[in-house]
């Protein structure tokens, strides 16, 4: 039986091409000529990829030699996509390769949503975790599952990555934990808005401040959660008494209402008992400066202003001399 000639296999293959890529969802056909088949697949607008194929001198006894570009997906990404699809390439030599790959690689990337985020991924993984963490990627469900530990304590984080991640932003759920309920609640409201912050422009604007432009929101949310949260509250030591703030027993923490925790504006954390007594003891002017950054303190529980607070020590201090006047002149 006489094989076909090579020029005739390409140029019937072409004409397959140039029919059906078209058709499928999500594919431009750029180019379909003998030296290069070159076709857009856009699921997203950050999950997009520039095909080009090329046939070999063997072609289809050898497989095709591909090559992939992408403004949006990382090359890391792209230098694996590479590699399984030479491994399925060489499984289907001796085929019409071409239809068949474009098919492969729109497979890979739908189910496979979390590619676009891969650089943060990695970041986490390399930069944030250690020990006993976990990364688990849930790429059916579009989701990071992240479990952190520090000393005692830990932190179950759930991360969904919406269809058109970036431009939205991460959803983020801290799922389990033995963090107080109070630094739970803070972790997970300041993880939203961090996201928010990522993707939608401040409500007063600055000026002469650029543009706003939308970032992605997974890494500065991981960041956050895991350095700032996990990582650092085991050990933080309140700036008054110089002792750890939270127990070394996650059970013990909330035992003792004077032995509570406090957290203020700029992050610190504080016993209840040595940031009550500090906010009651002057100097008051300028309003109470926090011990560990010399920042204003903003708490909900002492929001009287200076001058209030300092009547209120003088007069205590007056009540105080007049006990004591009292007690001497009774013994």
């Amino acid at each position: 039986m006489m094989m076909e000639n090579h020029d005739d296999v390409i140029e019937a293959e072409l004409a397959q091409v140039r029919l059906k890529v078209p058709a499928i969802e999500g594919f431009i056909l750029d180019a379909a000529v003998p030296i290069l088949v070159r076709a857009i697949y856009r699921r997203t607008e950050h999950k997009q990829v520039t095909i080009h194929v090329q046939f070999p001198a063997g072609y289809p006894r050898e497989p095709v030699i591909m090559e992939f570009k992408s403004k949006t997906l990382s090359d890391r990404l792209l230098d694996g996509l590479m590699k399984v699809c030479d491994e399925e390439a060489k499984r289907n030599v001796g085929q019409r390769q071409v239809i068949l790959m474009l098919n492969f690689i729109k497979k890979f990337i739908d189910e496979n949503p979390l590619c676009v985020c891969h650089p943060e991924i990695s970041y986490i993984k390399q930069s944030l975790i250690s020990g006993d963490d976990k990364v688990i990627l849930k790429q059916k469900n579009s989701q990071i599952v992240i479990k952190v530990f520090q000393d005692s304590y830990f932190m179950n984080i759930r991360i969904s990555v919406p269809e058109d991640y970036p431009i939205a932003q991460v959803q983020t759920e801290i799922t389990d934990t033995n963090f107080p309920i109070l630094l739970r609640t803070n972790f997970q409201a300041q993880a939203i808005e961090i996201a928010r912050q990522c993707i939608q422009p401040p409500l007063k604007k600055t000026p002469k401040a650029p543009p706003f432009v939308p970032k992605p929101s997974l890494r500065p949310v991981c960041d956050y959660l895991i350095s700032v949260c996990v990582k650092r509250y085991p050990q933080e030591i309140c700036p008054i008494c110089k002792e750890k703030v939270l127990s070394e027993d996650p059970k013990l923490v909330n035992s003792d209402p004077k032995r509570g925790i406090e957290r203020v504006y700029c992050g610190h954390l504080f016993h209840n008992e040595c940031l009550d007594a500090y906010m009651k003891t002057p100097p008051f002017t300028g309003g109470k400066k926090c011990p560990g950054c010399d920042q204003r303190i903003f708490h909900d529980k002492w929001k009287i202003p200076p001058e209030l607070a300092e009547t209120r020590w003088a007069h205590k201090q007056a009540r105080q001399r007049e006990l004591e006047e009292v007690v001497d002149f009774l013994s």
